[in-house]
């Protein structure tokens, strides 16, 4: 069989460089390709739709090693398999093809191993047809050696394509990934596999689409206020066609209908063909450093995976200044949640399918449409004046950038604050498949719980003291629930006060009544284990039925009730003395219940504080008094307080820049380049230099000017209907202590101490609590 060009030239390709997965990829589109040729034909089609691929045993010797891959396609004829095989050639179906260039099978195999098998068969042939291609033995003349199989049913059809003689570090990489291989297969062929009866198997494994883990399309966040107020959806379902034009089979240039030959290469190969975006665009479920951005893909093959380019924008007007990262800039060190799949079947790619073709006008042309011309960024756009942009991608931006936890921004929350690594965890069973975890409900009722615990606890505070009390109490009141009243002489007989009879009920009752009456915990909702011990499952609630009752009729702040498995219902009472009078925390409380049963039900000699404190460290990192974890909960809630700020002092913003230093000035002019903003002296006359603002300014401003942000402007704290004006300084000085202790952790050149650290973790939860918003 004829091969040409001469095995130099094929011994050169193996040099390309391709990734192991890549080359495999390569073989696998030329087998998805045939069996998108019967779907569309709409032929029956006897044993189903199935690649496999068989990777080198972990066990075996290197030098024996190979990899195969096999399908149950039509199989080709004897010339077809002449042209498959022969480097450089290339059917004129450029555009519908996954395998879009002839030379994809040389370079995948010769980059591989040395020894290449190919054999096939269609049904009704006697034997299957084949060729080795063994590049240490093919001479000049071109000829590689013919290869067959005998078939035991003649009703088989189908290619495999066998490497041998495997490249040391190809094969050690093969036998080592085979979880690794799936997982980015399952991404790159994630719309071809959820779509469509075609299956994919490695290592005797199917591999699993890698579906988008998104909000449902019933979701979305209010955006704007007054008569601009929006719903923004967390889903935007994409589908914009343009007008059909001819594509050139041997160039891939595109033009107007009407003329007989290619206006690029003069070839007269031209076929009319439709062009159009579609897709989708939405919001994850979880916040990622990594994993967030748009995927693109072409005949269903995802060219780009997690793309972030299409956050960037260059001024045209400005072509030296550089690129301008839109998203996230506020949140840069946290990661994004705006995802999407976008289909641009009509934009030409490179050959290693790894980039479309940036300089080509369909690709600019879809940008355009996805992403607008001008900045995503409301207030960069009027500043360098442009029109609001409406694009897709900028209405999940504006409504999307922020993620402080709550129904505003849709992000999961604990009641204090978002809770990011709670929710990656579940994106982590989503893509594992377990049942309740397929749906948003889970986030959902994470952020509803938010709400109802945030409220509470605002309600709870605002609430402290007497109304009768003078200015002065009230403050001290919001102070910490300090009055200057006496306070009640405690319960003589407390133990016994809180004992009452056990109420005439079941226990499912009791569960059920519970249940009922409580509000869920999403943060203490898990899985607590450890790989000695075993695991229990544990809903966890916060009962609003207080005194909460043991079985027994006696009080206490935890009952945990074992049911079938390892399942566990545990409930709080958030009233009762360890948490409202010692400060205990919830998890303190609840492992101090899941331990005692796990060192029974393993028989372990570990002691009880030693369970509690590997529980603390597997299942509760978070609650960890970590400075890295603590300074970002800092600088978020920072975040917010600027973007409340500058909106107060939008009407007189020369009044805040009036107490702004000569280094502070420089501080906010390098923040705004630092975090890929463009620097112009506008940003002085509308607040939004305060976006940037150094934290301690934060403080000289509200000092200096509170009635601009006090009494429900910015924090909630009263200011202009207190009586004195030592009153108001004590209001004032509340937030400003708040403030102080942010500002110390984001500023601080050393680690601070586990005492200033906690301090500054209630400073967080306090002061966001005080936040009007």
């Amino acid at each position: 069989m004829d091969i040409t060009p001469s095995p130099r030239i094929l011994r050169m390709l193996g040099e390309i460089e391709f990734a192991e997965w890549q080359c495999i990829a390569e073989l696998i589109d030329n087998a998805f390709d045939d069996f998108t040729e019967i779907l569309k034909s709409g032929m029956a089609w006897p044993g189903g739709f199935r690649v496999s691929v068989a990777l080198p045993d972990v066990r075996g010797r290197l030098e024996d090693a190979e990899v195969m891959i096999q399908d149950s396609g039509r199989g080709m004829s004897r010339a077809a398999l002449e042209n498959a095989v022969r480097a450089g050639w290339s059917s004129n179906d450029r555009w519908d093809k996954l395998g879009l260039f002839g030379m994809g099978f040389n370079v995948s195999t010769a980059r591989l191993g040395g020894r290449t098998q190919v054999l096939t068969t269609q049904a009704g042939d006697p034997e299957w047809t084949g060729v080795e291609i063994d590049l240490g033995r093919i001479n000049q003349d071109f000829q590689a050696k013919d290869l067959s199989e005998a078939k035991t049913d003649l009703s088989e059809h189908g290619t495999k394509i066998i490497i041998g003689q495997l490249k040391t570090r190809h094969a050690q990489w093969l036998q080592r990934n085979a979880t690794q291989l799936r997982e980015v297969l399952g991404r790159t062929y994630s719309w071809i596999l959820d779509s469509s009866p075609i299956e994919l198997w490695v290592g005797g494994v199917q591999v699993r689409p890698r579906r988008a883990c998104v909000w449902g399309e019933d979701r979305y966040v209010t955006y704007g206020s007054g008569k601009n107020t929006e719903q923004i959806p967390a889903v935007i379902k994409i589908d914009q066609p343009y007008s059909a034009a001819d594509a050139c089979g041997q160039c891939g240039n595109w033009q107007e209908i009407g003329y007989n030959t290619c206006q690029e290469c003069a070839s007269p190969i031209l076929q009319t063909r439709e062009r159009r975006i579609h897709g989708w665009l939405g919001i994850q479920r979880h916040l990622d450093k990594r994993e967030y951005g748009v995927d693109f893909l072409r005949n269903g093959r995802k060219i780009l995976q997690f793309d972030k380019k299409v956050f960037d924008w260059t001024d045209p007007n400005d072509p030296v200044a550089g690129t301008t990262p839109e998203y996230p800039v506020e949140l840069v060190h946290m990661g994004g949640r705006i995802v999407g799949e976008i289909h641009l079947d009509h934009v030409p790619v490179t050959y290693s399918k790894d980039a479309f073709e940036y300089s080509d006008r369909s690709w600019r042309g879809a940008m355009d449409f996805l992403r607008g011309q001008g900045p995503l960024l409301p207030k960069s756009a009027e500043r360098l004046g442009y029109p609001r942009n409406t694009s897709p991608l900028a209405r999940l931006v504006e409504g999307y950038r922020r993620v402080d936890a709550g129904r505003r921004n849709l992000v999961p929350g604990d009641g204090k604050g978002p809770i990011h690594n709670q929710t990656r965890e579940w994106a982590r069973h989503f893509w594992a498949g377990v049942p309740e975890y397929q749906t948003d409900a889970k986030w959902w009722e994470a952020v509803e719980s938010h709400e109802s615990r945030k409220n509470s606890d605002k309600v709870a505070t605002a609430t402290e003291g007497s109304p009768d009390q003078a200015d002065v109490d009230a403050v001290l009141a919001a102070l910490g629930g300090i009055t200057t009243a006496m306070p009640e002489a405690p319960e003589e007989a407390g133990r016994e006060a809180a004992k009452v009879a056990p109420p005439n009920e079941t226990v499912q009752e009791r569960l059920d009544r519970l249940a009922v009456d409580s509000v869920n915990i999403p943060e203490l909702s898990r899985t607590f284990g450890l790989p000695e011990l075993g695991s229990l499952d544990v809903e966890t609630f916060a009962s609003k039925t207080t005194p909460l009752l043991d079985e027994l009729g006696n009080r206490t702040p935890v009952w945990l009730k074992l049911g079938a498995g390892r399942a566990a219902k545990a409930f709080l009472d958030p009233k009762h003395p360890l948490f409202a009078r010692f400060g205990a925390t919830y998890a303190d409380a609840l492992l101090m219940e899941v331990a005692p049963l796990m060192k029974v039900r393993a028989e372990t000699t570990l002691s009880l504080t030693q369970i509690i404190a590997e529980l603390r460290t597997a299942c509760l990192i978070d609650t960890a008094i970590d400075f890295a974890t603590i300074k970002g909960q800092a600088y978020d809630l920072v975040l917010e307080i600027r973007m409340l700020v500058s909106k107060q002092v939008e009407g007189e913003p020369q009044r805040a820049v009036q107490y702004l230093t000569p280094d502070e000035r420089t501080t906010i002019e390098n923040g705004i380049v630092s975090e890929g903003g463009q620097y112009t002296s506008d940003v002085w006359k509308d607040g939004t230099f305060l976006l940037y603002a150094p934290p301690l300014y934060l403080v000289k401003l509200l000092e200096s000017w509170p009635e601009a942000f006090m009494d429900g402007k910015v924090f909630r704290g009263p200011y202009s209907s207190l009586a004195s004006p030592a009153t108001q300084r004590l209001s004032v000085a509340k937030v400003v202590g708040y403030l102080n202790d942010l500002a110390t952790v984001l500023t601080a050149q050393t680690t601070p101490s586990v005492a200033q650290l906690q301090r500054i973790r209630w400073s967080c939860d306090l002061l966001s609590n005080e936040l009007s918003g």
